[in-house]
């Protein structure tokens, strides 16, 4: 997918471009300075940086990665923040987008970032997602750059806001919903349920036979001719229908054009669930129409998956931001959305 949130170590990430919160002077910082600089080969890059001397808030530079499994560093000085008043998130979001334009620049296919600011800088972790998400999004809408925004442990991520806090309530109530919807449902006898009072006695829910396994009066050749419309199908028909055009698309579900370009190529395409409910997302379909759009890939919501109610909450709310689902998804431990 073109965006996506991992956790891991961004030294050890495999991109093109690995991007470094830098000190502003020509000396090693701490943090995810200091891990690049370890395990990049600290004389080597420390002479590279030295040639790019001092570097202000928002600004940006771009040295070979060395030891790294990357062919470069793009370093980035964040800002200290200072209580909001001050110009940070415009200074945050300078760094974003002088990063990704040096590594396309560079002819980069893939970048990696850190969370900027969020550490020994002090900026809020929620501002410095939202900025992040931002300016990568923003970005992406004109390009087919795959950009990684690295996560070192849960502590690093925070998400707030009023449609997190519907989510978590959300959530919560499904699961103090859960035991009455897993109670046993008995039929008393006579109920319409068995066939009326003359029905025999039977135990209680147990359904009858409803005759499914007789005898069917076509044959399978029939059966097969009137197939209804694939998922394929049916999705392209939705997409002419609203207007949109390929790019709208799978830029808005967080898909790769090749990715979609095999969807358009295969009438007997069989979307994974992610996909599917991201292409939802993408065509703002309300609840309804997004499990019919499942129901032709065999798939369903359930309100026994945490995936489903947070992505069944947002559908009903109207939350099509597939960048804000994909966050709020990554900080309970789901699958994110696109392919």
């Amino acid at each position: 997918m073109p965006f996506e949130i991992i956790r891991n170590d961004i030294t050890k990430v495999r991109a093109d471009a690995v991007v470094n919160t830098a000190n502003p002077h020509v000396a090693v910082g701490s943090g995810v300075d200091r891990a690049i600089y370890e395990a990049a080969g600290r004389d080597a890059l420390l002479a590279e940086r030295a040639v790019i001397g001092e570097l202000r808030p928002g600004e940006c530079a771009a040295t070979p990665a060395f030891e790294l499994p990357a062919k470069y560093i793009i370093h980035t000085v964040g800002p200290a923040w200072e209580g909001g008043s001050s110009g940070e998130i415009e200074t945050l979001a300078r760094c974003y987008r002088g990063c990704l334009e040096k590594a396309e620049e560079l002819k980069c296919g893939s970048v990696a970032f850190p969370l900027i600011s969020s550490g020994t800088y002090g900026f809020p972790k929620d501002a410095a997602l939202k900025t992040a998400v931002s300016e990568i999004s923003s970005f992406l809408f004109g390009s087919d750059m795959t950009v990684y925004l690295v996560v070192y442990n849960k502590e690093a991520f925070e998400i707030s806001g009023k449609v997190f806090s519907g989510v978590k309530s959300y959530i919560e109530e499904s699961e103090i919903r859960a035991p009455e919807r897993s109670r046993n449902v008995y039929f008393p006898e006579g109920s319409s349920v068995f066939g009326g009072a003359s029905a025999p006695r039977r135990k209680a829910g147990i359904l009858p036979s409803l005759g499914i396994l007789k005898r069917p009066s076509k044959s399978i050749d029939d059966v097969i001719k009137e197939k209804d419309e694939t998922f394929q199908q049916y999705l392209f028909r939705i997409i002419d229908r609203k207007g949109l055009t390929d790019p709208e698309v799978y830029k808005k579900a967080n898909i790769d054009r090749k990715h979609f370009s095999k969807i358009r190529g295969n009438v007997d395409y069989n979307p994974s669930r992610k996909t599917a409910l991201a292409l939802a997302v993408a065509l703002e379909l309300n609840l309804d129409e997004t499990r019919d759009l499942l129901l032709k890939a065999g798939l369903a919501l359930t309100h026994s998956s945490t995936f489903d109610l947070i992505m069944e909450y947002c559908i009903e709310h109207k939350v099509y931001d597939i960048y804000e689902i994909n966050c709020i998804l990554f900080s309970y431990g789901q699958p994110t959305l696109g392919a």
